[in-house]
C-alpha cells in the first residue's frame, strides 16, 4: 500500500500558505479550492467566470476559511504582462505562494479533424500550455521563496492514449504533460517548486458531460472524491515527490492516485 492511500490530512496541514488555482469555479478547481480552505490554506480563485469564482468564494467564507481572492481572467488571451501583474499582485497582497495549481481546461468540442480550425487549436493551446507555464514563470521568485512550493498540472488521460475526434484538445494537453516534465527535470531542487503531474480518470465535472453526454453520470466519483489526492500533492507530506505523473484511477486505487515516472 502507497502513503497517499492512508493519508488523512489534518485540519491545519495547510495552515499559512496561500496557494492559487486555475479554473477554480467549477469541477476539480472548486473542489481543490475547497479542500485547501478547509484545512488553513489562503486561496486565489482564477478563472474567466466571475460569478462561478464569486460562488466558490462565497463557500470558503461560510465554511469560516481564510478570506480568498477571486481573479477573473481569461487565459486564452493573457500576454506576459498580465501574468507579471498577477504575480505582482499577489506579492503585493499576501507577500508568498506556496503552490499553484493549474486546474483550468481549454476545450471546444469533439470533431474530427477536417471540422477543426486554427484559432480553436491556438486558444487551446494558450490555455493548456501557454498560460500555465507563464503564470507559473512569472510566479517563480515567490514560489523559490516558499518552504515546499508544489505546482500541480492537471492533466487528461486521453492525452496519453489519443483517439479519433480529440484533436487539438489531447494535442495541447500532450503539450502540457510536456511542459510539466521539462519544468520538473529543470527545477529538480529546492529552491525550486516541485512539480508534478496529476491525471484524473473519469470524474463526474461539467467537462465530463461535454465529452461523454451519454454516459451513466452517477456512477462516476465526485470532484470532491478526488480532494485527498490534491491536499496530499500540493501539501508537506509529498515534498519529496518531484517529476512524477500521478493517476486517479478509483476503480484500481480506491481514489488515490498510482504514481508512475514522468
Amino acid at each position: 500500500m502507497q502513503p497517499w492511500q492512508d493519508f488523512q490530512a489534518p485540519a491545519d496541514y495547510l495552515k499559512d500558505r496561500v496557494i492559487l488555482l486555475t479554473g477554480a469555479g467549477q469541477g476539480l478547481g472548486e473542489a481543490a479550492a475547497l479542500a485547501f480552505a478547509a484545512h488553513g490554506a489562503t486561496v486565489i480563485l482564477v478563472g474567466r467566470n466571475e460569478k462561478k469564482l464569486a460562488k466558490v468564494y462565497d463557500a470558503i467564507e461560510a465554511a469560516g476559511g481564510a478570506r480568498p481572492a477571486a481573479i477573473p481572467v481569461d487565459l486564452a488571451a493573457m500576454g506576459d504582462q498580465d501574468c507579471v501583474n498577477l504575480a505582482n499582485l499577489i506579492w503585493k497582497e499576501f507577500d508568498r505562494l506556496d503552490g499553484i495549481v493549474h486546474c483550468a481546461n481549454g476545450f471546444n468540442h469533439l470533431s474530427p479533424l477536417t471540422n477543426q480550425k486554427l484559432e480553436e487549436w491556438v486558444s487551446m493551446y494558450r490555455v493548456n500550455v501557454a498560460a500555465p507555464f507563464a503564470i507559473t514563470r512569472a510566479c517563480l521568485p515567490l514560489l523559490k521563496r516558499a518552504e515546499d512550493a508544489s505546482v500541480i498540472f492537471v492533466g487528461e488521460q486521453h492525452a496519453f492514449d489519443p483517439k479519433a475526434y480529440w484533436g487539438g484538445f489531447v494535442t495541447s494537453k500532450a503539450g502540457q504533460a510536456a511542459l510539466a516534465a521539462v519544468a520538473a527535470d529543470e527545477w529538480d531542487k529546492a529552491p525550486m517548486p516541485r512539480v508534478n503531474l496529476l491525471v484524473p480518470g473519469p470524474v463526474r465535472t461539467p467537462f465530463r458531460t461535454k465529452t461523454h453526454p451519454g454516459e451513466n453520470f452517477e456512477a462516476l466519483p465526485v470532484p470532491a472524491d478526488m480532494q485527498q489526492a490534491f491536499l496530499w500533492l500540493v501539501g508537506p507530506a509529498s515534498r519529496d515527490v518531484r517529476g512524477q505523473t500521478l493517476r486517479f484511477n478509483p476503480a484500481e486505487t480506491g481514489g488515490f492516485p498510482a504514481v508512475e515516472q514522468a
